[in-house]
């Protein structure tokens, strides 16, 4: 063998990818973060608390954590997760999404109300936990896991009714307290059975009849009716507020802000300012420059998680991908919308930026998991 043959064979050699554009987004992002959770929390923390760093020192603890189970997770093999285990006889996928059922169950039992809902379950010292945040996780390895097993069912419309009914009862459970997070959970289930199915139709009607149910939801039920009210009359309905304070900080934010931590809005004006509506305060201290800059950030998450699911090494992968993406996707789509008023009022936080430790560690525990997936892509240099 010539050594011109011995390089070509060399060269031809398979090598593992792993996606640094994807990490690298991410973190960035999760500092980004922080700085803004800091600068819209300080005056409240310290008027509060004392301590203008008290929800910075949580959430950076949280994101520190995060990180760190993300790159764990990123070097697991995330086809481990389909087979059984030989010390608990169970597949980690099938035991997770029961766990998240019986948390769920345990929140309605045991959660205390805040802010009249009943979302978090006390872990005493280390603060609340909201299990919801953990049944994304479920669904998306869930429903990817059993459309693996027989896509082609899903060609048929009893096929998805098929995926339907077995998710359902997680769904179900998040629904009777949470309505935005089940929804986001019920178009992660729905874009993987439509990226697995070679047929397309039927979902345009059960589109319908699911939104149809959802108007049900909507409509039949007091306070998420009145908020289409305040929708509405935003402008003199006195629950809005909220919505108002924010158009008032997107619009005196102009072209490039007034600076970081020269928010006026922050100052009491709107409520908890660090959480789902963090993207106001954004908008009025970096200016609509700042606000496409961290929505072209999401983009580029976006096509970086669409480049995994298209050269994933098998279905289940490209599945995962694609429901972290739809995940993501509708998440940031939904707040922002929120914020400027496009869509009424719902609570879903603007992921890696807006405050909040479960959210933030599930999210970089669903990265660490994509990242697996494309550290098992094989390519040749």
């Amino acid at each position: 063998m010539t050594r011109e043959d011995r390089d070509k064979g060399k060269s031809n050699k398979l090598h593992s990818y792993y996606d640094y554009n994807l990490l690298f987004l991410t973190i960035f992002l999760v500092c980004f973060g922080l700085v803004m959770v800091y600068s819209t929390s300080s005056y409240n923390a310290a008027r509060e608390t004392g301590n203008p760093a008290f929800y910075l020192e949580k959430q950076g603890a949280f994101a520190i954590f995060g990180v760190v189970v993300m790159l764990i997770v990123s070097k697991i093999d995330y086809r481990i997760y389909k087979h059984k285990l030989p010390v608990l006889k169970i597949r980690p996928i099938i035991a997770l999404y029961f766990v998240c059922i019986l948390l769920q169950i345990a929140v309605l039992i045991f959660a205390k109300e805040i802010n009249g809902s009943k979302r978090w379950l006390s872990l005493g010292p280390l603060g609340t936990f909201q299990p919801s945040e953990l049944s994304k996780v479920g669904i998306i390895l869930f429903t990817a896991y059993v459309v693996s097993l027989a896509p082609k069912k899903l060609d048929k419309f009893t096929g998805f009714i098929r995926i339907l009914i077995l998710v359902l009862p997680l769904i179900g459970l998040v629904l009777s307290q949470n309505f935005s997070t089940a929804l986001v959970m019920g178009l992660i289930m729905v874009a993987i059975c439509f990226v697995a199915s070679r047929k397309k139709l039927y979902f345009f009607v059960s589109g319908g009849l699911l939104a149809g149910l959802g108007s049900i939801f909507i409509f039949f039920v007091s306070y998420r009716s009145e908020r289409i009210e305040v929708w509405k009359n935003v402008e003199t309905h006195p629950k809005g507020y909220q919505i108002l304070q924010g158009l008032y900080a997107i619009a005196s934010g102009r072209i490039f802000g007034k600076g970081l931590g020269e928010s006026m809005q922050k100052l009491g004006f709107i409520p908890e300012s660090h959480n789902d509506m963090i993207f106001a305060v954004i908008c009025e201290e970096l200016g609509l420059f700042g606000a496409v800059a961290v929505i072209l950030l999401f983009v580029l998450i976006i096509w970086r998680l669409f480049v995994i699911a298209v050269n994933a090494p098998d279905l289940f992968g490209g599945l995962i991908a694609t429901g972290v993406l739809t995940h993501i996707a509708a998440q940031v789509l939904i707040n922002v919308a929120v914020v400027t008023n496009t869509i009424p009022s719902t609570g879903i936080p603007l992921p890696f930026i807006s405050y909040g430790g479960s959210s933030l560690l599930v999210l970089l525990a669903e990265m660490g998991i994509v990242l697996s997936v494309s550290n098992q892509i094989k390519y040749e240099r």
